[in-house]
């Protein structure tokens, strides 16, 4: 397999989609997590060189990470791509089926600054391009949360997720 030995792995999907959680139940405890929404209040444009500042930061410490953002096309990739590339690590995409519906219940169980308007949901999944491997991803999965798991988590309390590795040839 890869000799590399660092990430960046890169969310890609629907605000409320499920990336959050993705990232707390398979990542938490082994990539560091970088997301605009932790960023201080900030112009967008700003926020966005200081994501890049942070991955860059960690993948020089050589720490992987993983960029939860909506990352919806090829362009909001494309230079979190190019950094992994520059620091050798394993470019690593999870794209999570879009499902406007069970974006908009999930959103409506969040509270406080969490919730977001509903058109934030349906203005990204019409920007929102499914990943490729044209782009200089390593690897890409697709990630579905199954229909008995709507409500966040299964019987044990444990969030479950179906991921599929996506091949390259298609």
């Amino acid at each position: 397999m890869s000799s590399k030995t660092i990430d960046i792995v890169i969310l890609i999907g629907l605000p409320a989609s499920g990336k959050s959680t993705f990232y707390r139940t398979c990542f938490a405890s082994t990539h560091e997590l970088i997301s605009k929404d932790l960023l201080r209040r900030s112009k967008a444009k700003n926020k966005e060189l200081q994501q890049l500042e942070r991955v860059e930061a960690a993948l020089q410490e050589n720490r992987s990470v993983v960029v939860d953002n909506t990352n919806p096309a090829p362009q909001d990739r494309q230079s979190l791509i190019a950094l992994g590339h520059q620091y050798g690590a394993n470019v690593i995409g999870y794209y999570f089926e879009p499902d406007t519906k069970s974006s908009r219940q999930r959103n409506q169980q969040r509270t406080g600054k969490e919730r977001i308007p509903d058109a934030a949901i349906y203005i990204t999944a019409s920007k929102l391009i499914p990943p490729d491997y044209s782009e200089g991803f390593d690897r890409l999965y697709a990630v579905r949360i199954p229909p008995e798991c709507m409500q966040g988590t299964s019987s044990d309390s444990t969030p479950r997720f179906t991921v599929t590795s996506i091949p390259k040839n298609g």
